[in-house]
């Protein structure tokens, strides 16, 4: 509670009650649940480190970039004072140095099909960016300092004509702070990984204020909460196993799909290739199911961690499961320093498209978002749940038959709502409290 307490306390939450709200809900959940199960096949394409704001800013009738100069956002530093221009963007000789402290176009400078520096996405330093709800320290805590504030013409990206033909959610946020590692284990568990052994030097360290001396991979208290391996194969050569995460033991979606007899998988691009030792792009972090000891080499649960090119096959046969989760991989997924937007996207659209086009394209609905924010800016302040986040907010975009048509959702979701539909789809009950309190896109989908 401390470092919730010195990083992000400054927030008041709003409880909006009244008997007619209430009325209005009792009746949307009716409508929902009753036609919720004609959904069969649920694909949530994951995608990697973009805010809502360096997408989606641009998007008509969405919460952009436009608020976002009303609020006069100003980023400060460290000591609070304001910025004469946004700190100069280090390894890259394609920015200008004396760009204003503001927002501004990426696409003058890089163009999307081009990939530019990474961006520092981390537990302890996205609390720090956010600054208490200022959001005003995001080129500060950064190694790429002002790329931040940098965002793409929203009409020029692959994905803005599903993002216009569908349901484009514009208050949806990661639902843990930091980076790629946590929020995908949170997605599939609504928990937080623990290593009350971890080496000392993994430990993040704090002084008597809470304030943070060094950054680590896991609290002070035993959470593992940035960047850390699965000590379970495959990793990557010459690895360190002292310095890998444990399996982890806590219940996850795929434990409470298999229970109901549920078919369900996660696809990962070059899985295939890199469970037989092959040079592959794919993202050991990325794989959920990889942390957990129900899913190590040998188990039963193995058989549902697939490469992404089953899950194609799968799309275009009509074989898909009820559950699909499809990864693509390093180079593929809009991941800034080695993903560029434009050719990622152009993907994104292939899988996509690839369920559309396919013979369970009547009864799928498919779900395009992000991990996390990436380390970019955006003005959107999360809301507060509790020590772990919600952190940044992300894209998200509803799409198929269910998803409503052209419509902005502004209804706040995060992304343990996916857990959220999936357990009011297929009643199961909830995880945690997280996402038994997250709502399952009641707003975002219409049903004969």
């Amino acid at each position: 509670m401390k470092l919730q307490r010195l990083f992000y306390t400054s927030f008041i939450i709003l409880l909006i009650g009244g008997c007619g709200i209430n009325k209005k809900v009792q009746h949307q959940e009716t409508s929902f649940d009753k036609g919720i199960g004609q959904i069969k096949h649920l694909v949530v394409i994951y995608m990697e480190n973009r805010s809502f704001d360096n997408l989606y800013g641009e998007f008509k009738g969405a919460n952009g970039i436009k608020n976002a100069k009303k609020g006069n956002f100003i980023q400060v530093d460290k000591d609070g004072k304001p910025y004469q221009f946004l700190p100069e963007i280090p390894r890259n000789n394609s920015f200008p140095t004396n760009l204003p402290n503001a927002l501004f176009n990426i696409d003058q400078y890089v163009p999307s099909d081009k990939v530019t520096p990474d961006v520092t996405h981390r537990f302890f330093h996205n609390q720090l960016q956010i600054n208490g709800g200022k959001m005003n320290q995001f080129a500060a805590y950064n190694d790429s300092k002002g790329l931040t504030m940098g965002y793409y013409n929203t009409e020029k990206i692959p994905l803005f004509p599903m993002a216009q033909k569908y349901t484009l959610c514009d208050n949806f946020f990661q639902s843990v702070f930091g980076g790629s590692y946590f929020n995908h284990i949170f997605l599939i568990s609504a928990a937080v990984p623990v290593w009350p052994d971890a080496p000392k030097s993994l430990v993040a360290k704090f002084d008597a204020n809470g304030k943070m001396i060094k950054d680590g991979i896991v609290t002070p208290d035993g959470y593992a909460v940035n960047h850390v391996l699965s000590r379970n194969a495959p990793y990557p050569e010459k690895s360190d196993l002292s310095k890998l995460l444990p399996s982890q033991t806590m219940p996850t979606i795929g434990d409470r799909l298999t229970e109901k007899n549920v078919s369900w998988a996660w696809y990962s691009e070059g899985w295939n290739d890199a469970v037989a030792g092959r040079k592959n792009n794919f993202a050991y972090n990325h794989e959920p199911f990889l942390y957990f000891a129900k899913y190590e080499a040998g188990t039963e649960g193995r058989k549902h961690m697939k490469d992404q090119e089953d899950f194609i096959k799968a799309a275009k046969e009509g074989n898909l499961p009820s559950v699909s989760f499809v990864k693509p991989g390093g180079g593929n997924d809009e991941h800034p320093g080695a993903s560029a937007v434009y050719s990622s996207e152009q993907l994104a659209v292939n899988l996509i498209n690839a369920v559309l086009d396919g013979p369970n394209a009547k009864d799928a609905l498919v779900i395009l978002t992000y991990d996390e924010f990436g380390g970019f800016f955006d003005h959107v302040a999360p809301p507060v749940i509790d020590r772990w986040g919600p952190g940044s907010r992300i894209p998200a975009i509803m799409i198929g038959p269910f998803a409503k048509k052209g419509v902005v959702d502004h209804t706040q979701y995060e992304t343990v709502s996916i857990l959220s539909f999936i357990e009011h789809r297929w009643g199961i009950a909830p995880l945690a409290e997280r996402d038994k309190n997250a709502n399952p896109f009641r707003n975002a989908l219409t049903f004969n």
